[in-house]
């Protein structure tokens, strides 16, 4: 039987710290969302004030990093139209998510075994949230 590392509660919940208090210091009312190695929403957050459309995005930023192991921003870049994965938003019925702010989480072998996503900024918030909240994996 193969076994495989995956995002438990205690490292989601070390994950959503991070980001929040990355987000309440640079002051971007945000929600967190983070997924097991099988996109599987594992904990989530939503900072007082933030949007709650963006709930179901940060889910899907999350769900989307996991998914295809890489950030959401890069993928945005090649799904462009005349990119090679032009059209891919409305895949996985349309939970994929192409702006900033979803990273795929690497465990101690460096394998995905999760993601993260935020949502409620500017992409470049939403990015800089996710990075501080991946590092605390």
């Amino acid at each position: 039987m193969r076994q495989v590392e995956t995002v438990g509660l205690d490292d989601a919940r070390r994950v959503i710290a991070a980001g929040e208090q990355r987000a309440r210091e640079i002051g971007s009312p945000s929600n967190v969302a983070v997924v097991d190695t099988g996109g599987n929403l594992v904990a989530h957050i939503r900072i007082d004030d933030a949007w709650m459309g963006s709930i179901d995005i940060s889910i899907n930023k999350a769900f989307t990093a996991r998914a295809f192991d890489t950030s959401t921003g890069d993928l945005a870049k090649n799904s462009q139209p005349g990119g090679q994965f032009y059209g891919i938003s409305d895949s996985n019925h349309g939970r994929v998510m192409i702006f900033a702010g979803g990273l795929p989480l690497r465990g101690s072998n460096g394998n995905v075994v999760g993601g993260v996503g935020v949502s409620g900024g500017t992409g470049e918030q939403d990015q800089i949230v996710a990075e501080a909240a991946m590092a605390a994996l």
